[in-house]
């Protein structure tokens, strides 16, 4: 059988409430949890070690939807995890979140007038602090609220000690190796946030612009270029041909004349121009464009900056001063004044980067900025995933990882903030460029100082994995815990923090990858697909639900959603639904306390088992089985729906009301099912504590009079099996089913109660007789019994005296009249397919939706007939 926890039993009957209400202790069992210590983690223990971090949340505010569900999923891995023996750490934690943070803090600022240039650079900082202490706890008591298993007392931040520690030594390193360099490129600029941002901070979007041809020189030597950013062609250094463009041949190397300025620029060849795309020349302006910047390195062009940090115009002249979209309107207007305009096509629609936090258009821009050199660290980033060192749950995701990693652009790290980790270069007097380490003293004296840029917020976060557990120490902990057992994350941040966990933790921690498993979960969306947004009025706040249904409804709905890699659909009535099955676990609980169910000592002998008995211990070990297998492959969604339809199905629908005759009549046989269905019970509830992790430890505890079932053994397949059973108490289900069907078919009421004639000798039903009169209400035949319909299932009889319960001729007519209309149904969706013109003309959906309503038709006739057929005669 399954394993025995052979727990103490209490003294008398426990009891329970008559409801389930989670709000009345979820709390207290959540703060008994943390109490006890069973989710610390002891770097000194002798068990297995499991490891996994939370994807840390930004400071800035609170858990949402998606946070709820990617939490779910790693609190049920670790629950399983402690509860078979492991030593679990999962790591909790905060990012600093740069940008989000100091926007937050400068907006409340803005509501008392100031700026964070008022209060100076080290004041604002201490500000972003209070602000951090005031509200950094509000995460925490959601992920209470949520029943995270988390090590609290190694919660850590990325902007503590001990992990700016981490990042200065490995900035030290990478500098050293020459792995980071200053130098001036083109960069994703911010206006609004006022800083660099790398390029996968930068969502693009299609936007409605103008594209705008214009004419470059005078006479025999006109060029045509189009642009969507007429404002930038004061930056303009050359316009660029394909080399093999006879049109122009005549004009490369020549000097034209760059209208609206005092300027002429260059005609270069470059193969990057693409002679079939408009008329084949484009403008080039390497200060404000990343392929033209490339162009300018090759031909070497000047670099002309046009506008400042806020996008305003600084070129001298009447453009000045103006913003660079009131620019652009007014450089057009200019140029049409000189009949410069060839074309203007209104609106034009194209993709257009936006910064991820506040939504501006992204303006690229030249600039000095600190660069990670990422060669060699993405190959090795790469490597470890093809070589087998680390694998992607599920594999079709490692094309997506080896297209970004295989591919992937030197990373700018350095951002204009004030709220971060401040770069540790100091510049001297005399030009020097000094890397402090965190064990070195910063250079003093006349003329130092120390680099303003802080660094881009994944660089920390990337070190999470190691910096958490006190690298570069060589602490117990790193030794314990390090790598990760598996990282579980959004597929959306694969290439935000997942591969630079990869580099970092490669090169760090001497080629040893940060986790052995990367498990990539989708984004939760509404009911209809839809992307949760608080724009499109579908955002929904987890602790509304929490609060309405309760924890484990919410967690259980996340689960059962939670297929690998694809998006989760989910909806308030789904959530209520998972709410009623708590209290569908609850009332079982209940009533097999009531009834005396038990896990007081051994299980009995399958030889003094009853067919019902050893059918359920026989499924339960095979669920068993099946959850184990779908927590290995992090299917989530099928081991929540095994579980639901085991627990619902099989164990309160069929085997409490199989067992009840028998519970009724008392003796051996009531004992061994009793024991029996504490077995079940006990099982079932450590395979869903989990996923629903309240509920179950009430239900389990009381029970089993077990300390917590967070603690419990996790259960095992004892490989017990009996098909015997199970095809006999299979049969007993089609047959109750089939006549229950019958019975609705016939108007009857769920509690109706009907004579019937059960002959049942000589098949697998003769030994339920009682338990199938009371699952179907059917009384036995008395003196006046007349066999009025009669249905045979699987060998047994069942006859059933209908007389006086339905109006026969009533329902005759009624069975006609649908009957006739399917057959209307059928004869038109014949005709329509026996037309062979009409399937010629008409789409193949619409065919093949006509042949859906013939199939239905058929099934509709067959089904009223046999209906009418049953009847008694009027």
């Amino acid at each position: 059988m399954t394993e025995n926890t052979q727990q103490q039993p209490p003294a008398t009957t426990p009891e329970l409430p008559t409801q389930y209400a989670p709000a009345e202790v979820e709390g207290t069992l959540y703060e008994r949890w943390v109490e006890r210590g069973y989710f610390d983690a002891d770097a000194k223990s002798d068990k297995e070690p499991f490891t996994v971090v939370i994807p840390p949340p930004n400071v800035t505010g609170s858990l949402h939807l998606g946070h709820a569900f990617e939490h779910t999923l790693i609190d049920a891995l670790t629950r399983r995890k402690r509860m078979q023996g492991y030593e679990v750490l999962w790591q909790p934690g905060m990012d600093h979140a740069g940008i989000a943070t100091q926007n937050v803090v400068e907006r409340e600022l803005g509501k008392e007038g100031k700026s964070r240039h008022d209060l100076g650079r080290e004041a604002f900082v201490e500000r972003v602090w209070q602000w951090k202490g005031e509200s950094g706890g509000q995460i925490s008591g959601q992920m209470r609220r949520l029943g995270d298993g988390v090590a609290w007392s190694r919660e850590r931040f990325t902007m503590d000690e001990g992990l700016s520690q981490a990042v200065q030594t490995i900035f030290k390193r990478l500098y050293d190796d020459e792995l980071i360099y200053r130098a001036e490129r083109i960069i994703n600029w911010c206006p609004r946030c006022l800083t660099a941002i790398s390029d996968i901070e930068v969502e693009y979007q299609d936007d409605d612009g103008e594209l705008v041809s214009m004419t470059y020189g005078e006479g025999d030597e006109t060029i045509v270029v189009a642009t969507t950013r007429a404002e930038t062609m004061l930056g303009d250094t050359a316009v660029a041909v394909h080399p093999e463009d006879e049109r122009y041949k005549h004009l490369v190397g020549k000097q034209i004349k760059l209208p609206l300025t005092d300027r002429s620029i260059p005609v270069v060849a470059d193969a990057h121009v693409d002679p079939e795309f408009g008329t084949g020349a484009v403008k080039v302006t390497p200060a404000h464009d990343p392929n033209d910047f490339e162009i300018g390195q090759r031909h070497d062009l000047p670099n002309i900056s046009v506008m400042d940090e806020h996008a305003i115009i600084t070129v001298p002249g009447p453009f000045q001063g103006l913003d660079r979209l009131e620019a652009r309107s007014a450089i057009v207007g200019a140029l049409r004044a000189e009949g410069r305009i060839v074309a203007e096509k209104r609106p034009y629609s194209h993709s257009v980067g936006h910064c991820s936090r506040c939504k501006t258009t992204i303006e690229p821009r030249l600039s000095m900025q600190w660069w990670v050199k990422v060669g060699p660290l993405a190959k090795a980033a790469g490597d470890a995933v093809r070589d087998g060192q680390v694998k992607i749950h599920p594999q079709e995701m490692e094309k997506r990882y080896f297209d970004w990693v295989d591919n992937l652009h030197d990373w700018c790290i350095s951002r204009q903030l004030w709220w971060g980790h401040r770069i540790p270069v100091w510049y001297g007097p005399n030009g020097e460029v000094v890397c402090v380490g965190p064990d070195e003293e910063a250079p003093t004296g006349e003329g130092w100082t120390q680099d303003t840029d802080v660094l881009d917020t994944w660089f920390s976060s990337g070190l999470w994995p190691f910096s958490t557990l006190g690298w570069p120490e060589q602490t117990e902990s790193l030794a314990k815990f390090y790598p990760n057992s598996v990282l579980v994350t959004g597929y959306d941040i694969l290439f935000f923090w997942v591969a630079r966990m990869m580099m970092f933790g490669l090169y760090a921690m001497d080629g040893t990858p940060p986790f052995h498993t990367i498990a990539l979960h989708g984004m939760v969306r509404d009911q209809f697909g839809k992307k949760m947004s608080k724009s499109f009025g579908n955002a929904v706040n987890p602790l509304d639900w929490m609060d309405k249904y309760g924890s484990d409804a919410l967690r259980f709905t996340l689960a059962r959603g939670a297929n690998p890699g694809v998006d989760v659909p989910i909806g308030e009535d789904w959530v209520q639904g998972s709410r009623n099955f708590a209290n569908k676990i609850w009332n079982a609980t209940r009533f097999a306390l009531m009834n005396g169910a038990t896990v007081e000592g051994p299980l009995p002998d399958a030889a003094e088992m009853s067919a019902t008995d050893r059918w359920i211990l026989s499924r339960l070990n095979t669920v068993v089985a099946e959850v184990d297998a779908f927590y290995e492959d992090y299917q989530f969604a099928k081991l929540s729906d095994a579980l639901f339809h085991f627990a619902w199905d099989e164990v309160f629908d069929w085997y409490v009301e199989l067992s009840k005759t028998t519970f009724m009549a008392g003796g051996p046989a009531a004992e061994v099912s009793k024991r029996v269905l504490g077995e079940v019970l006990d099982v079932t509830l450590r395979l869903l504590h989990p996923v629903v992790p309240f509920v179950t430890e009430t239900l389990w505890t009381t029970l089993t009079g077990g300390e917590s079932v967070v603690v419990a053994a996790w259960p095992k397949d004892s490989g017990f099996r009996d098909a015997g059973a199970e095809k006999e108490i299979a049969s007993v289900q089609d047959l109750v089913t089939e006549v229950r069907r019958f019975r609705a078919d016939q108007g009857l009421q769920p509690g109706q109660k009907v004579p019937a004639r059960l002959t049942l000798d000589g098949t697998p039903f003769a030994p339920h007789e009682a338990a199938v009169r009371q699952l179907l209400r059917l009384q036995p035949e008395g003196e006046s019994f007349a066999a009025t319909a009669t249905l045979p299932v699987a060998g047994a009889t069942v006859a059933l005296d209908l007389s006086g319960t339905i109006d026969v001729a009533a329902e005759r007519k009624r069975l006609a009249k649908d009957l006739a209309a399917a057959e209307k149904e059928k004869a038109q969706a014949t005709a329509k397919l026996g037309n062979e013109a009409f399937l010629a003309k008409a789409p193949d959906q619409v065919v093949d939706k006509i042949r859906g309503r013939l199939a239905k038709a058929d099934e509709d006739i067959a089904r009223l007939q046999a209906q009418l057929d049953n009847l008694p005669a009027a």
